[in-house]
């Protein structure tokens, strides 16, 4: 049977227009010639230019802390990156939620057309705490480039049972089988039911807006084991109270959303702390859910590592950018937690079949994924 070529000619006319592109794995540069220092953050498209944001990371392991904040770089052709600066400062005030030395990771934008605010997510861990606190971190900007207010940091949801649970089902019986289940590295993990009082743990994460405008904050929740969709406000200032879980105790983090012909899809990966391991694929008919595992969608083998599929070519999942109909970015870090300022980034484009499932192949630059 011929083998199906699922780099369709729209794609790859869009992966022609594209300039030089940096190459995956490398390291890449600003338009001053300096490396650029977002990590864990994503992109956003805004009338005609890219926004990059991220992690701004320091030399050694204190880059496994949060010392400066969030750097931007704004580009017209995802190639060429101009310095934009840190969007979101650390504060030196003790005791600030986003003091110097707390943990800021993966911060996600999206702007809202309603007030006309561009708006920061972040996972957050208060300083000394380890990774306990599981915070989302809430900022706001009048413009993309900043500069971000610090507004506040909470565990989502308190008080809020699952949307999907019926009036009968939100019962103190139906809580107690949703408590404590085994971690996936040994010890007792805390399920939704053990956080309804305080709200719902919030670590690796991403946002979505959907094409009718509502917004989406997806979340490794349940200390990693189960990821939760949570509605967000009209404003994107704040959840709705609707909530659902997906990938049940299937020990998914680092996801990433999109839309494509009908079909939501999510990229994550399994938890290995900083260590690469597979990732996996989910897809649904409604952010609500059923979602429905596809398996790893990772193809091909890393050229400067000799890494393959079996770990995410040393890297992990972070975020997907629709840059048209016809062209979905997929992104992924790789890590380095002795020396994080020395993490790499890798973005690659998409392939969807007719059926509906997807994959993503190595290759040296995204401009050069073509057949």
């Amino acid at each position: 049977m011929k083998k199906l070529n699922i780099m369709t000619f729209a794609m790859a006319a869009a992966l022609a227009a594209v300039a030089a592109a940096p190459e995956n794995g490398k390291l890449w540069y600003d338009t001053d010639g300096h490396v650029i220092n977002a990590h864990g953050g994503g992109v956003l498209a805004h009338e005609g230019t890219y926004y990059l944001y991220g992690e701004h990371k320091v030399y050694g392991e204190a880059g496994n802390k949060a010392h400066v904040g969030v750097h931007m770089y704004s580009s017209k052709d995802l190639c060429s990156w101009k310095d934009e600066g840190v969007v979101l400062a650390v504060e030196e005030t003790p005791g600030s939620r986003i003091e110097d030395g707390c943990i800021i990771e993966r911060p996600k934008i999206l702007f809202c057309e309603k007030t006309g605010k561009f708006v920061m997510f972040f996972h957050l861990e208060l300083k000394g705490q380890g990774y306990r606190a599981a915070h989302t971190g809430i900022a706001v900007a009048d413009a993309a480039t900043g500069p971000y207010k610090f507004l506040r940091s909470m565990r989502p949801n308190a008080g809020q049972w699952p949307a999907d649970l019926s009036d009968k089902e939100r019962t103190a019986e139906t809580m107690r089988k949703f408590i404590e289940i085994p971690q996936w590295w040994g010890g007792v993990a805390k399920q939704w039911g053990s956080h309804f009082a305080g709200g719902q743990m919030s670590r690796d994460m991403t946002l979505f807006k959907d094409d009718d405008g509502t917004a989406y904050h997806v979340f490794a929740s349940e200390d990693n084991s189960t990821v939760h969709v949570a509605e967000l406000t009209k404003d994107y200032l704040d959840y709705s109270g609707r909530w659902w879980r997906m990938a049940e105790s299937q020990w998914t983090e680092a996801p990433a959303v999109c839309k494509k012909d009908g079909w939501y899809y999510l990229i994550g990966s399994g938890c290995s702390g900083w260590k690469p391991n597979m990732a996996r694929c989910y897809r649904a008919r409604s952010m609500q859910g059923p979602w429905e595992f596809l398996g790893n969608p990772c193809r091909g083998v890393n050229e400067l590592n000799g890494v393959g599929p079996e770990k995410t070519w040393g890297g992990q999942s972070n975020f997907i950018l629709k840059v048209s109909d016809a062209l979905y970015l997929a992104m992924f870090d790789i890590w380095k937690p002795k020396n994080q300022i020395d993490s790499r980034l890798m973005w690659f484009p998409m392939e969807f079949t007719p059926d509906g499932t997807v994959s993503i192949r190595w290759c040296a630059a995204f401009d050069r994924c073509k057949r």
